[in-house]
């Protein structure tokens, strides 16, 4: 691929949710479509509204990526491959039972080597910063490129980056309990622990 070409498929979708967050930071291994286990990979969804500036940018860079790969046959492949969902962005309705999916588009982004993960203030994050964390909203640059070979046709997209950009209603699964979600225990308010030792004898 030309660097013209790896310039026109490189994108930053901006402002949109994040979900399965965890994935930025931990390599994990999938299945293949022949049912196998996958390569580990480090990726996330991305969720936004069909409104959203994204949609084009990414339909552009598509057809992009098509040109360079399937040239004068593009048109009819990008039929077959949408036909087929094997395009990077994907309808939320068909995962309504996961939160933040039903009526959004999202697109799933993933890479062996681990992405570039910053704050907002483009200083560098670790899974132990708490962010981002699925709910929130962020900037991701993904490249999107045409696939055809043995494991079969398709056009993807390569997470490259993410950077935080502001808080969002946490997704299902994406939170951890607090002080305040438990009661104290009888007789250990000031701050003693044979009451509480008891309970286990």
């Amino acid at each position: 691929m030309s660097d013209t070409a790896k310039a026109i498929n490189r994108i930053t979708i901006k402002d949109v949710r994040i979900a399965y967050a965890q994935g930025v930071f931990e390599a994990r291994a999938g299945k293949s479509e022949d049912g196998k286990p996958s390569k580990p990979k480090y990726g996330a969804a991305f969720l936004f509204p069909k409104v959203h500036p994204c949609v084009a940018e990414i339909g552009a860079a598509v057809i992009a990526a098509a040109k360079v790969k399937w040239s004068d046959k593009a048109d009819e492949m990008l039929k077959m491959l949408k036909a087929g969902d094997r395009l990077p962005v994907h309808s939320g309705d068909a995962k309504a039972t996961s939160a933040g999916y039903a009526g959004n588009l999202y697109l799933n982004a993933g890479n062996s080597i681990r992405p570039l993960v910053l704050d907002s203030n483009k200083a560098p994050l670790q899974a132990s910063d708490g962010k981002p964390y699925s709910g929130c909203y962020v900037n991701a640059i993904v490249e999107i490129w045409a696939q055809d070979n043995a494991h079969g046709k398709r056009v993807n997209a390569s997470l490259l980056g993410v950077q935080f950009v502001r808080d969002g209603e946490r997704l299902a699964g994406g939170s951890v309990a607090s002080a305040d979600d438990f009661e104290p225990l009888p007789g250990t308010a000031d701050g003693g622990a044979g009451d509480a030792a008891s309970l286990f004898n």
